[in-house]
């Protein structure tokens, strides 16, 4: 006959919290350690960016995935800047008037700074014409070639209007000026045409011959009056060539040094040549800025004369004072900050606008280099994830207005010529959302083909330590904060273990870090010390905890007044400590809960009260599942399954989830099929599968403080403890208060594997093993509960037998 196993011993006090080795930390303050370039850890993710930031093809764009706070911000901006420090500085862009189609805007590229040039050198020159033309309009050569063209025409007009006197008079007519224009009418002999009543006078064949000749005259006359409007239409010609030769002259005095200056730049020159044309074409705006002239493009602006703002110059892009190419982090990429908007000005009830109100977006500023953008913030702003995908795939950057159909106001806009770019975006995101991309958006791994991934841990390597020490100390300095001791150093890892619940492995959530490293700098400098010292960390972390923990206090207190019910000592059937863990913002805590179970006789269910309830989760459900399984595969072989048992947590009114109190209730249900008292000093974590084995859970560290705490509260009386998943052990990182318990002897952690050990500490009875006669041991744990399992099987046979008489007679 086997000796029963002996039930396991507590985990050793060193165990419970690692250490840092004094290796990695030989040295005595930060400041003796060299400063630290770049991150910890990331090497996956910086090789990734560099392959990215190296490919310049289409669709090799980045995102950077990552938990908040490791950094990913930080270490790819600067991993772009180092590279956008060696490339060539992008063109400046601006938007000129396009006088052809001026809805249409022209966009120039200029070398870096020169588009201030041109915008400043046509503003002088908008300058020097507003003076200059006056200035030669009113001159007395302009004054007289133009008199000389009037008086032209007024001769014409003169000569002609002498010739029809001549032809009235020899016709014994008169033409005569009256208040309705010029007349005829029959000749008295002197200066006046004679009277009616003299007229009739006259033999009826003279009378005949003047009427015949005044209505010649008349016919004359409309020949003459439709030759007016020609004859000032050929002066208004004559007047607008004189102007346009003059203008012309003196622009083109003006304008050919500016053509030099860019003669080698086919597109400026060529719109500086239509600005020469345009500026003698519109020579008389130049002449009367009052005049209500809206220069022919429809886009007058109130307050301000078109003529001056059509050759102004939209500087939309200045490289004048950029190094390399840009890195640009737009934080806010809604619609128009990607893309540029195009602004408005009311008048009259009407949006008005021109190429000067066009603002410029992130890919404008971006375009040569490289452009950083929030997924998150990107995706929730309308039409901004759709118009980024379009000028990735098109490479060109056209500015529309989404919103413009839903404004009731009458609204003048633009289509501004589209601008190619060329700029590698990064996407900076979570691990949820990159992955919700690939299977939501057939197009997002097209443009991104490029995953930089920064690790959420570190392994806890003396390599590592060292680094993440050098880290510790270039922060310091960097910020301004005190050197931090070894020891400091020390406890700052050892939290950051904690954090990832890893003792092998440390945070890389270089967030949390730096806030510790703040609050621990705030109490070295209250307590008088010159370096941060581990009792400084120490008491920023206990400042934070005492923060935070309000809920946690208000349980405790719950616990202590007997309003929540959880026992600490003594013995109960069919009753076990349970424990969970409770998050509130950024502090998490363990909770002891009380799980109850009930047996009767039945056929073979188990009851989960949480899941009848609607208050389990589908892990919490399927852990249920499992241990009805391993119950039976266990003590069912031979025998149907004949209980109905329950299972429950107790005053637990919220959402059940997760399997890690499954072994607490399959201790518990065998308790209770047993008659089996369980030991209230204990609390159980872990999860089993249908093997029994036990398997690890989460949030260890919370879970055993959480149940040391109610026992240190009470009084630690050397038998209270907590029994863990030996997958677990890895991952304790216990305050150093527990772990000092643990050595004294007061308060005890178990690891197991399996449930029949858990099952020996819980019960102080050996498991017990299945003997070579198939039964297990009548004074074991399994013997009790197959004892327990045989009798409500007797008694379902006992009370079917009993029924099939009756069930006869109906």
């Amino acid at each position: 006959m086997s000796r029963p196993t002996p039930p396991p011993t507590p985990i050793p006090a060193d165990k419970l919290r690692t250490l840092c080795s004094p290796e990695a930390l030989d040295f005595t303050t930060t400041r003796d350690l060299p400063p630290l370039v770049g991150t910890v850890g990331q090497s996956r993710a910086l090789d990734a960016l560099e392959v990215g930031i190296g490919i310049r093809r289409e669709g090799y764009n980045i995102f950077v995935l990552g938990s908040t706070g490791v950094g990913k911000h930080t270490v790819a901006s600067e991993a772009l800047r180092q590279r956008a420090a060696g490339e060539p500085v992008p063109p400046d862009l601006v938007y000129v008037a396009n006088f052809d189609e001026p809805h249409r805007p022209k966009v120039l590229r200029l070398p870096p700074g020169g588009g201030v040039g041109l915008r400043d050198r046509m503003d002088r020159l908008v300058e020097d014409l507003g003076s200059l033309l006056p200035a030669v309009f009113s001159s007395d050569r302009y004054t007289a070639r133009a008199r000389k063209i009037a008086e032209a025409m007024e001769k014409v007009q003169d000569q002609a209007l002498a010739a029809l006197r001549t032809a009235a008079s020899n016709k014994g007519l008169l033409m005569k000026e009256t208040d309705d224009g010029l007349t005829f009418g029959p000749a008295n002999g002197g200066d006046d045409i004679l009277e009616p009543d003299e007229f009739t006078k006259l033999p009826e064949d003279k009378q005949k011959a003047l009427a015949a000749a005044m209505d010649d005259m008349q016919e004359q006359l409309q020949g003459f009056a439709a030759g007016v409007p020609r004859w000032r239409k050929e002066t208004r010609e004559r007047l607008k060539a004189l102007d346009q030769e003059v203008s012309r002259e003196e622009v083109s005095r003006l304008m050919d040094p500016l053509l030099k200056v860019y003669a080698g730049d086919d597109e400026v020159r060529a719109w500086l040549e239509a600005v020469r044309d345009d500026v003698v074409d519109q020579a008389p705006i130049f002449l009367d800025e009052d005049e209500d002239d809206d220069g022919g493009d429809g886009q007058m602006v109130a307050q301000e004369p078109v003529s001056m703002k059509r050759y102004a110059v939209n500087v939309l892009v200045d490289h004048a004072k950029t190094e390399g190419a840009p890195v640009v982090y737009e934080d806010n990429p809604a619609f128009s900050n990607i893309i540029g908007r195009i602004e408005h000005m009311s008048e009259y009830g009407a949006l008005l606008t021109d190429h000067t109100l066009i603002k410029p977006g992130a890919l404008h500023l971006a375009s040569g280099g490289y452009l950083i953008l929030d997924a998150h913030r990107l995706l929730v702003e309308p039409y901004a994830w759709t118009a980024l995908k379009r000028a990735l795939r098109s490479r060109l950057l056209r500015m529309d207005s989404p919103g413009q159909q839903g404004n009731l106001m009458t609204t003048v806009t633009l289509a501004p010529e589209p601008v190619p770019i060329d700029v590698k975006v990064v996407l900076m995101g979570s691990p949820s959302l990159y992955y919700e991309l690939c299977a939501g958006d057939p197009e997002f791994e097209r443009h991104f083909k490029i995953l930089a991934a920064f690790e959420d841990r570190i392994p806890r390597s003396v390599e590592n330590t060292r680094l993440y020490a050098r880290l510790i100390g270039t922060k310091a300095t960097d910020e301004g904060l005190k050197p931090f001791t070894s020891g400091a150093v020390g406890e700052i890892i050892e939290y950051s273990a904690r954090e990832v619940e890893d003792a092998e492995q440390l945070s890389a959530n270089l967030s949390g870090l730096f806030n510790l490293m703040d609050e621990a700098d705030y109490w070295a400098e209250k307590a008088g010390h010159a370096c941060v010292e581990r009792d400084d960390v120490q008491r920023a972390l206990e400042a934070f905890i005492r923060r935070s923990s309000r809920p946690r206090d208000e349980l405790h207190e719950q616990i202590e007044r007997g309003t929540l019910m959880v026992a600490t000592e003594g013995e109960a059937v069919g009753q076990i400590n349970g424990l969970a863990v409770m998050g509130f913002g950024n502090v998490s805590f363990g909770r002891p809960t009380r799980i109850t179970a009930t047996a009767r006789m039945g056929t073979g269910e188990v009851i989960d009260i949480e899941r009848e309830a609607e208050l389990a989760g589908s892990i919490h459900s399927k852990g249920v599942l499992i241990l009805q399984s391993l119950l039976g595969s266990r003590y069912a072989t031979d025998v149907p399954l004949s209980l109905t048992a329950s299972l429950v947590f107790e005053q637990s009114y919220g959402l059940v989830e997760g399997d890690s109190a499954s072994l607490s209730e399959y201790c518990a249900l065998l308790s209770a099929v047993g008659r089996i008292p369980i030991k209230q000093s204990l609390a159980v974590t872990g999860s089993i599968n249908q093997h029994g084995q036990v398997q690890a859970i989460g949030g260890v560290n919370e879970k055993v403080e959480g149940f040391y705490d109610v026992c240190r509260v009470r009084g630690l009386t050397g038998h209270q403890g907590v029994i863990v998943p030996a997958a677990n052990v890895k991952n304790l990182m216990l305050r150093p208060d527990v772990v000092e318990a643990c050595a004294a002897g007061r308060f005890h952690i178990w690891a197991v594997d399996n449930v029949e050990p858990a099952l020996s500490l819980l019960t102080g009875m050996p498991a017990g093993k299945r003997g070579a006669n198939g039964h297990y041991p009548a004074a074991s744990v399994n013997g009790k509960v197959e004892a327990g399992l045989r009798g409500f099987f007797e008694q379902r046979k006992t009370l079917a037998a009993a029924l099939r008489p009756l069930s006869s007679d109906i």
